[in-house]
């Protein structure tokens, strides 16, 4: 069963809100096997000792067909792909079995309500009620109406059933389309915040690629002039050449200034930015998050560090934890910034430190600082930086 729907089966690790409701749609959705497995099981237990051996184990096995086949479409559906080919092997099955095993109406005749809430996912509005109305048809002429076991109904009672089974076989296909159309709705949000980091990522690609031409592109062109003129020039008259030649030093200088001035913005970030956007990255996992800052401004270059802290921090939990909660606290005090990061996944870590947190102390050292890992019962990643230095 894995080789043949591997997505529906659940996976160790951390999954995102979107992710789990990917899944608990593709359950909510094949929710017509289940329905037509109990119809198919109560029959034969109403049947008793008049079960043929041979059509019931070829009807098992087709059961267990149709099951592979309703769980692909979902999947087909979820994905946004086609399935046509299990559309048409699964209604040539439903026809097979309602034909072989002559069951009751509210037994095996459920097979086809199964089959139109799955199909009806990959169709159109009305492909769909033309796919429920055939299937109600087709199980209504394929079975008998007699009595059932889950509604318990008596001959007389056959319009009932007939009425009852026809609304049935209708309304699940237009049920599940509302529950996969939310999640289309879902998904499409989800895209749209992709497509706009990246576009945030790109304008901002375009603004430093403007800011560099304007910066350099003058200074560059006004350094190559002068160069000329200074190799014309120092056959001619030296101490001129020479004068050209320290304004092109000059140039070079302020052009080196103005690089760094423009590179300076992209070298440090916003702590406060940087807290909050990975509280939102492990709340989105499903880990509360507690996040405590200092009140004091935080120097521009301590505010770079402390973020390569709290971006490791929040790679090791999200990676090799089963964090269910997570406290970020930073504080400035005694002359030393403290940052502490704590979760409860310690038995997913080991308590031991990777190449992340290794490189991590290796960056912190240069300054003076310090990273520490451990805790009793609880993961602790605490790194210390002094703040001489740093303002």
């Amino acid at each position: 069963m894995r080789r043949f729907v591997p997505s529906v089966f659940l996976r160790r690790g951390k999954r995102s809100n979107v992710e789990r409701l990917r899944r608990s749609t593709v359950w909510s959705l094949i929710g017509g096997a289940p329905l037509a497995w109990f119809g198919v099981l109560a029959g034969l237990a109403e049947s008793g000792a008049r079960i043929s051996i041979v059509p019931l184990v070829l009807g098992m096995l087709g059961l267990v067909a149709f099951t592979v086949l309703l769980v692909r479409i979902v999947r087909a559906a979820v994905a946004g792909t086609a399935a046509n080919r299990e559309i048409v092997v699964s209604a040539a099955l439903v026809v097979a079995l309602l034909l072989l095993e002559k069951g009751q109406l509210w037994s095996w005749g459920l097979l086809a309500p199964a089959w139109a809430s799955a199909v009806a996912l990959l169709l159109s509005g009305p492909g769909s009620i033309a796919a429920s109305v055939g299937a109600a048809v087709a199980g209504l002429l394929l079975t008998p109406l007699g009595g059932g076991v889950l509604v318990g109904l008596s001959t007389e009672d056959s319009r009932l059933a007939v009425v009852g089974y026809f609304l049935t076989t209708v309304i699940l296909p237009w049920t599940n389309r509302f529950q996969l159309w939310f999640w289309q709705v879902v998904r499409a949000a989800e895209k749209g915040k992709e497509a706009q980091a990246r576009l945030a990522v790109t304008e901002e690609r375009l603004r430093f690629s403007r800011d560099l031409h304007d910066l350099v592109g003058h200074s560059l062109s006004a350094i190559a002039v002068k160069s000329e003129v200074a190799v014309k020039l120092s056959s001619v008259d030296a101490g001129r050449a020479v004068a050209e030649m320290d304004e092109v030093r000059g140039l070079a200088r302020q052009a080196l200034k103005e690089i760094r001035t423009a590179v300076r913005g992209y070298r440090t970030v916003d702590l406060d930015a940087e807290l909050r956007s990975m509280t939102a990255v492990l709340e989105a996992a499903g880990i509360r998050c507690t996040l405590e800052t200092p009140r004091e401004r935080v120097p521009d270059e301590l505010a770079t560090l402390l973020a390569w802290v709290v971006r490791e921090g929040t790679t090791n939990v999200l990676r090799h934890s089963s964090a269910t909660r997570c406290r970020i606290a930073v504080a400035l005090r005694d002359g030393t910034a403290v940052l502490e990061m704590t979760n409860d996944g310690v038995a997913g870590t080991g308590g031991r430190g990777g190449t992340g947190l290794a490189g991590l102390s290796e960056r912190l050292a240069t300054v003076g600082g310090a990273v520490t890992v451990g805790g009793d019962g609880e993961f602790r990643l605490r790194a210390t930086i002094p703040l001489e230095g740093m303002r």
